[in-house]
């Protein structure tokens, strides 16, 4: 079949690799119809990846048509269309039996957890993907959430959910969400799902800032953003902040700006093993703080009762639709984040 693959920094090639099958009887292999460009996956891109191996196919958000199934799989069926969470469980431990997947208690490595980051479990830009566990690991999806929609459903909608739920957003609340990516934009509208007053966003790209406007959120605007958001909301800072980019500066925003007494959720991937934290500060201005990976799985549920009701709108960050042989220049123009890109779903049947 055709796929992507990854060999070093910024190197992705468009090519053969072997045909996906069903090596167990919880297994499944499932006909990719849509897939997706994670931020995350730009860690790889730029060279940050999560396995020293090269040569595996990368991503972790699709949907598609099940192909076939082993023989223990029992809720799903060929013809089956579904969404495939991009954190992978076991179905064998409490966590996962759960829906915490990302808290998996058989899992030796964190690439065991999700696909598209090492060999051991090859990515979703390709035609097809094998999908260990499917019973656990996949999800019906109904026939009025379109694709566009699904794809931010697999990922970008629960980490951002998730960074809301973590930040306990309350009816009434000024919220800031630094980064306004497609984590950030849902952010965004999970935090108005949620009851927000208000949302700010920060983003150094302007075009980002212009179209998160658009959604109802307030722009950060100008070359100090810690001063703006202060001014914005009348010297006492945010009551929660969603940081969803992973830097080291957009963190430190994000403490610095939140209110006396507030909530920082971090949700943006930091790969940074001597983040500086300010425990005098966290402590003097009695800060909670929450970091970590969501559990697809356990986000689901409720986006996608709300993405029914038409409360979320997943679909309106997707802004690029490219050919999956055109994979290389789409990961290109995402890097650069150019052409007003925020999204890019990727067609595995072109």
């Amino acid at each position: 079949m055709k796929a992507l693959t990854y060999h070093g920094r910024h190197d992705i090639r468009y090519g053969d690799v072997p045909d996906p099958a069903v090596t167990s009887p919880t297994g499944a292999v499932v006909q990719v119809t849509a897939a997706g460009i994670c931020g995350s996956d730009l860690h790889i891109y730029h060279g940050n990846a999560f396995s020293p191996e090269l040569g595996y196919t990368p991503g972790h958000e699709c949907v598609g048509v099940v192909a076939e199934t082993g023989g223990q799989v029992t809720r799903f069926k060929p013809g089956d269309r579904v969404l495939v969470p991009a954190s992978v469980g076991c179905a064998n431990c409490r966590s996962c039996a759960a829906g915490f997947t990302a808290r998996c208690e058989h899992a030796k490595s964190s690439t065991e957890l999700c696909y598209g980051v090492s060999p051991q479990l090859p990515g979703s830009q390709a035609q097809s993907l094998a999908v260990p566990y499917a019973d656990v690991n996949l999800v019906h999806l109904p026939e009025d959430i379109s694709d566009e929609a699904a794809v931010v459903l697999t990922d970008n909608a629960p980490t951002a959910w998730y960074g809301c739920r973590r930040a306990r957003i309350q009816p009434g609340e000024t919220v800031l969400v630094v980064g306004l990516g497609p984590v950030g934009l849902m952010a965004a509208q999970s935090a108005f799902a949620m009851g927000a007053a208000r949302v700010l966003g920060a983003d150094l790209v302007a075009e980002r800032r212009a179209f998160a406007a658009g959604l109802g959120v307030e722009p950060v605007e100008g070359d100090d953003a810690r001063t703006a958001i202060r001014n914005m909301t009348g010297g006492r800072g945010p009551d929660a902040v969603v940081e969803a980019v992973g830097s080291d500066a957009t963190i430190e925003l994000a403490l610095k700006a939140v209110r006396q007494a507030g909530r920082v959720s971090v949700i943006g991937v930091s790969q940074s093993k001597a983040f500086p934290f300010h425990m005098g500060l966290a402590q003097i201005k009695e800060l909670e703080f929450a970091i970590g990976l969501c559990s697809v799985h356990y986000e689901l549920p409720p986006l996608i009762a709300l993405t029914r009701a038409g409360r979320i709108q997943p679909e309106v960050v997707v802004s690029h639709r490219f050919a999956l042989s055109e994979g290389p220049a789409a990961y290109e123009l995402f890097a650069g984040r150019s052409d007003g890109v925020r999204k890019i779903l990727l067609d595995p049947t072109h």
